[in-house]
């Protein structure tokens, strides 16, 4: 669906490589699903179970994103493939678009019960059913919404690119254990060196307490609705036990409530309803630079150290990288500056001839009213002639921040009848003995707005300014030679989906007895078999004995009692 993808997130689309799934990665998916189906249907909120339905989802198999496309397209959504961990905004801006970010790697077997990697397990099984109800699908929009609106401080990008390197390391079969222990270390230090809690932290820990791991519904017999719960064996399980702290959900409580991404959850949230997500979310989305505005939207962009936009009560936008912003006694901003290419935009459309070429090297604008209380976004040209603003005139005003600008008149650009942009040759910018622009640097553009009423952390007009993006493609790694564990996974299923054979499966076992004696996941998928078609065998009763030796190694132990329960239609029965 890369034509309904915004141009601004096609960076972050990639390809499903589905002939690189190996047998056992879809014999991991089936254990899970499988594993969720049995034990979900009573603990996840009824959207999750109906949905699960309606979004054409395969238990037996890792689903094609094409396909989820075509079911999730009768609830005006789709699916877009993204490559692993991707920045908080464009996560977020997929989903206030409509669009669910899937990462399609799978985790390994190791990681089955939980893995801090996004993998299709948890952005497939665990967000798309849900979204099929129509009250939290408009939930995800909204927050996602706010969330592509956030402001992310220079130390929490870092922590990102901290947070995503541990994923991958950990998701990593060939990975040491110093690696991992490694990328934690930094991780911790980057996190360290957070300080405060920005927009984007604060509607992170929303989300991660909502979306991810969110319970819903009667505050003591709460319901599953968090898609990290959803696609997790271990946490929809433990989630639900006295060991996992339960606390009613509050907007104030969850954002001031901070989180690890590397093990399961030690407490949990239990909001009331979808409705009142939608309320409170709307509620803290008021408060953010992009709807608040004012100098703290200014101070937020600024502390980001990131490309963002601002955006004056005229309707003029600056897209740049803004370092600078210069305040008056009271502490409100007065004049603004970027460094680097910049550019001018209305209604997200660039100006012509206001693009990074033309502003390449930063740019500077006052902020405020006229020194007689002149509000200059408000003027006719009949009323700019009174104040000594017309084309091909000298000009000179003094801003009631004491900002003096004077020069030739070239150019007074309008919007719906308001002045946004004055181009002045010779031009003079001073604030007391301060020079802000110099007659030699050039034609000076002055943005004209009395306040800033938005600050947002992207482009304006993403397109113009960077150009056209080349779509990325999920790099493909693995090889396409079957190992001989995976060969024999195939054959098992090949048995289960085409035809049962008692004297191939005595030969499977065989092999995996002589050289997988710890491969309990392949164990089961033969016991399931067995079940079904010589309930009664030796054969089975051999493998039972296997699987019960292998529970007694703490690593194994649940994995094989869930498989266990599963297969003979047991709820939490212990072996």
């Amino acid at each position: 669906m890369n034509q309904t993808i915004p141009s601004h997130l096609r960076q972050f689309v990639a390809e499903q490589h589905y002939h690189s799934y190996t047998p056992i990665d879809h014999a991991v998916w089936r254990y899970v699903m499988r594993q969720n189906h049995h034990f979900l249907e009573d603990t996840a909120h009824e959207a999750f179970t109906e949905g699960l339905k309606a979004s054409g989802i395969n238990i037996h198999e890792i689903p094609k994103v094409s396909d989820m496309n075509r079911h999730l397209a009768k609830i005006g959504w789709g699916a877009a493939i993204v490559d692993g961990l991707i920045p908080g905004t464009a996560f977020f801006d997929f989903q206030a678009h409509g669009i669910l970010p899937i990462a399609t790697d799978i985790r390994q077997k190791s990681n089955i019960e939980y893995t801090p990697a996004p993998d299709i397990l948890h952005e497939a099984a665990g967000h798309a059913p849900i979204l099929f109800d129509e009250t939290y699908s408009r939930f995800v929009k909204i927050i996602g919404n706010i969330g592509a609106n956030a402001f992310a401080t220079e130390e929490e990008h870092e922590a990102f690119e901290a947070t995503r390197y541990l994923s991958i390391v950990m998701e990593d079969p060939c990975s040491t254990e110093k690696e991992i222990e490694d990328a934690k270390q930094v991780l911790i230090e980057k996190q360290e060196a957070v300080s405060g809690l920005s927009e984007a932290e604060q509607i992170s820990r929303i989300f991660w307490w909502t979306v991810e791991f969110g319970l819903i519904g009667d505050f003591h017999q709460p319901k599953i609705f968090g898609a990290g719960l959803l696609s997790s064996v271990g946490e929809s399980k433990h989630c639900l036990s006295s060991e996992v702290n339960k606390r009613p959900f509050s907007i104030e409580d969850a954002i001031h409530t901070s989180y690890d991404v590397t093990s399961m959850q030690t407490q949990l949230f239990v909001c009331e309803s979808f409705e009142q997500l939608i309320e409170e979310v709307e509620k803290f989305g008021e408060t953010m630079a992009f709807r608040k505005g004012g100098t703290e939207a200014i101070d937020k962009a600024i502390h980001s150290n990131q490309l963002a936009h601002i955006e004056y009560n005229s309707g003029l936008q600056v897209t740049g990288i803004f370092r600078e912003v210069i305040k008056n006694e009271h502490g409100e901003a007065i004049y603004v500056k970027t460094v680097g290419p910049t550019s001018l935009s209305i209604q997200n459309e660039q100006l012509d001839h206001h693009g990074t070429d033309h502003h390449a090297d930063g740019f500077g604008a006052p902020i405020g009213i006229l020194q007689d209380g002149t509000i200059l976004e408000n003027q006719t040209e009949a009323d700019l002639r009174k104040l000594g603003i017309e084309m091909n005139k000298m000009m000179q005003i003094t801003f009631d921040g004491g900002m003096e600008v004077s020069g030739h008149v070239t150019n007074l650009v309008f919007h719906h009848h308001h002045l946004v942009l004055i181009s002045i040759e010779e031009c003079m910018v001073t604030l007391g003995e301060h020079v802000l622009f110099h007659p030699s640097w050039g034609t000076y553009d002055l943005a004209v707005g009395s306040e800033i009423v938005s600050a947002r952390p992207h482009a304006a007009d993403y397109d113009a300014f960077f150009g056209d993006t080349p779509l990325i493609e999920e790099k493909d790694g693995r090889s396409h030679d079957l190992t001989p564990l995976d060969s024999l996974f195939r054959e098992v299923r090949e048995l289960r989906e085409v035809a049962f054979s008692r004297d191939l499966i005595h030969s499977i076992v065989g092999r995996l007895k002589d050289d997988f004696p710890e491969e309990w996941l392949l164990r089961l998928e033969i016991i399931e078999l067995l079940q079904i078609h010589e309930p009664g065998s030796q054969l089975k009763e051999e493998l039972l004995k296997d699987l019960y030796a292998l529970s007694k190694q703490d690593r194994f132990a649940r994995l094989i009692q869930n498989g266990l329960d599963v297969i003979y239609g047991r709820k939490g029965v212990m072996v």
